[in-house]
């Protein structure tokens, strides 16, 4: 199982703001993305836009070419900026 955490405009997409999954044998971030899209209406608008959202594993950013063997926490949100 693997936690996921959801924020921001991702989280109201999606309606909740965490979940805990299985998901299927995939690799990478990109294809637990295509996943995850698949999953419901809501899941699959807030992922639309892959170059809107960010990625973080076990709280280290990561790029969709990343593995997610192992992983325990995947945390998908938009881009941080700061002020």
């Amino acid at each position: 199982m693997i936690q996921f955490l959801y924020f921001a405009w991702v989280r109201t997409h999606i309606g909740v703001g965490e979940e805990r999954l299985s998901p299927p044998d995939v690799t990478s971030v990109a294809a637990l993305l295509d996943w995850l899209a698949t999953r419901s209406p809501g899941h699959a608008a807030a992922l639309a836009d892959r170059s809107a959202i960010r990625v973080a594993i076990d709280q280290d950013f990561v790029g969709t070419d990343a593995t997610v063997a192992g992983a325990r926490e995947v945390a998908i949100f938009p881009p941080v900026t700061g002020g």
